[in-house]
């Protein structure tokens, strides 16, 4: 009797040892996936933050050159009033 407890205690746990090395294995499948996902959205949001960065870039540059143009003209136009009254 004791024999065949013992056989069905080894039996159950080596059941128990294999559904926990499943249940190890899904675990870690998850954990990887998660992983993976993570790094593939924390690339993904570096990448739009760097292309709103230039753009954002892109339009600073554009404004200084406007008001740049916009000095230059006023300049400009301000030297010509004074060159006719100076007439």
């Amino acid at each position: 009797m004791r024999i065949i407890t013992l056989a069905a205690v080894a039996a159950l746990s080596l059941s128990l040892a294999a559904c926990s090395q499943k249940a190890q294995n899904e675990a870690g499948a998850a954990a990887d996936s998660a992983g993976d996902a993570a790094a593939t959205t924390a690339g993904d949001v570096a990448n739009t933050t760097a292309g709103a960065a230039d753009a954002a870039g892109d339009a600073a540059t554009n404004a200084a050159d406007a008001t740049d143009d916009a000095a230059d003209a006023t300049a400009n136009n301000a030297a010509a009033a004074a060159n006719d009254a100076a007439h």
